[in-house]
C-alpha cells in the first residue's frame, strides 16, 4: 500500500457523522440504495440531522449532481430501494 492510502478496513471505519456513528461505508450503501441527497441520507440513517457538521462530507461522498437514479425520479418512478423504503415506513 502506498503512503497516504487507507486500507478497505480503515475506510469502512471512517466516521462521517460522529453524532450518530455513521460511517463512510454506510453512506455509500445508502447512496447505492438510491439516496442521492444529504436529506435522503438523513432520512435513511439520521446523519446530518444533529449538529450538521457532516453535511458537507456527505455531499462530497455523494458527488455534486451525481445521482444514478435521477432519471427514475424524473420519470416519476421510486428512487429508493425496497429495503430503504421498508426502513422508512418502520421508522414512521
Amino acid at each position: 500500500m502506498a503512503p497516504g492510502e487507507r486500507s478497505r478496513r480503515e475506510v469502512d471505519r471512517v466516521y462521517v457523522c460522529n453524532c450518530f456513528g455513521v460511517t463512510e461505508a454506510q453512506v455509500r450503501k445508502h447512496a447505492e440504495d438510491g439516496a442521492c441527497t444529504p436529506r435522503q441520507i438523513a432520512s435513511a440513517c439520521k446523519a446530518g440531522t444533529d449538529c450538521g457538521s457532516c453535511v458537507r462530507r456527505i455531499q462530497a461522498l455523494l458527488g455534486r449532481g451525481a445521482c444514478p437514479r435521477r432519471d427514475l425520479a424524473d420519470q416519476g418512478e421510486p428512487v429508493l430501494s425496497e429495503p430503504v423504503l421498508a426502513e422508512l415506513e418502520e421508522a414512521a
